[in-house]
């Protein structure tokens, strides 16, 4: 397969201007070995959660674990990166095991219209979650340059693949572009970045919401994402996943760059999210709130301007941003 040759793209695998993130065996191998990781909890009893019914023009932006999110706008219902397998792995019976439940059972959410999946790593792209959706819900999904073959095994017919700074108009009043990010691809040994990856920004007349994916920190991508699509009312950053920094540095900001990230967009309110759910780094469960509230101190920002939800929260967006 070939794609459209640019400063991300050579053709046939894709890159990230300025230098590449993904790494090496030997960095694997590096990180196993020198590994101090912090334990987690079995098990964390949440209460699972009803979405609330959405009202006037607002939209209603519900966390439900990891990446995932219910966005119930005026225009359809969204989910980003839906993941409720038990595991996040090649396969199901070994690989990162859910610590919670779902904020919201899967059997509880409304009709699902689409699915935005920013990339094909297990923990965002879960295809036997994909597949449920596919059958039950009848979604169309919207992804980034790539993703076709795989959506189209996972049952999906209605696929939009859309490369960096891209837009597609979902609704006559509701645009979807996609974002780039620093990060990588890979399923599969020898499939490295055969896939694009990237975030969401959401827009109509009444709100914007920006889904950020995964991504390392990059000191002029999300001040260029504020100037080409101007400053979100809502965005979605990750603060988890992040240590040891050496390994991670390249693909996943920390809390203070995800604090610095919502200084760059000049998000009217952000959420913390990729937190939480599975063990994939070295941090503990709950360091990355901890660090979280730290950096929005010596930064003098607000709690209520960058917010932690429970599995399950849902908060407002659009004239008024607020929470449920």
């Amino acid at each position: 397969m070939s794609f459209p040759l640019s400063d991300h793209c050579n053709g046939k695998t894709f890159f990230n201007p300025g230098g590449h993130t993904e790494r090496g065996l030997l960095d694997v191998l590096r990180w196993q070995l020198s590994r101090q990781a912090v334990p987690w909890p079995r098990w964390v009893e949440i209460a699972p959660a009803v979405p609330p019914h959405r009202q006037g023009n607002q939209a209603v932006v519900t966390w439900i674990n990891h990446a995932t999110f219910l966005l119930q706008t005026p225009h359809g219902n969204f989910l980003t990166d839906p993941v409720f397998s038990e595991r996040v792995s090649p396969v199901s019976w070994a690989g990162p095991r859910r610590v919670h439940a779902p904020g919201v059972p899967f059997e509880a959410l409304p009709k699902i219209d689409a699915v935005l999946l920013s990339h094909d790593h297990y923990d965002h792209c879960d295809v036997p979650t994909l597949r449920r959706l596919a059958a039950t819900h009848q979604s169309a999904v919207i992804a980034p340059l790539g993703h076709r073959g795989l959506l189209a095994e996972a049952g999906f017919s209605r696929i939009t693949e859309l490369d960096w700074w891209q837009t597609h108009a979902w609704s006559p009043a509701l645009t979807l572009t996609l974002t780039p990010a620093r990060h990588w691809c890979r399923r599969r040994i020898g499939g490295t970045n055969h896939r694009l990856w990237g975030g969401f920004h959401l827009r109509d007349a009444d709100q914007s919401i920006y889904f950020l994916g995964d991504s390392g920190y990059d000191p002029t991508l999300f001040s260029s994402i504020r100037e080409r699509l101007g400053a979100p009312d809502l965005a979605l950053i990750p603060i988890g996943a992040y240590e040891p920094r050496w390994f991670m540095r390249s693909a996943h900001m920390n809390p203070a760059e995800s604090v610095q990230v919502h200084r760059d967009l000049g998000a009217k309110v952000s959420v913390g999210m990729h937190w939480g759910c599975w063990r994939l780094t070295d941090e503990g469960r709950d360091d990355p709130p901890r660090a979280l509230a730290e950096a929005r101190q010596a930064a003098g920002i607000a709690e209520a301007d960058f917010r932690i939800l429970t599995p399950g929260e849902s908060v407002t967006c659009g004239n008024r941003t607020g929470s449920r």
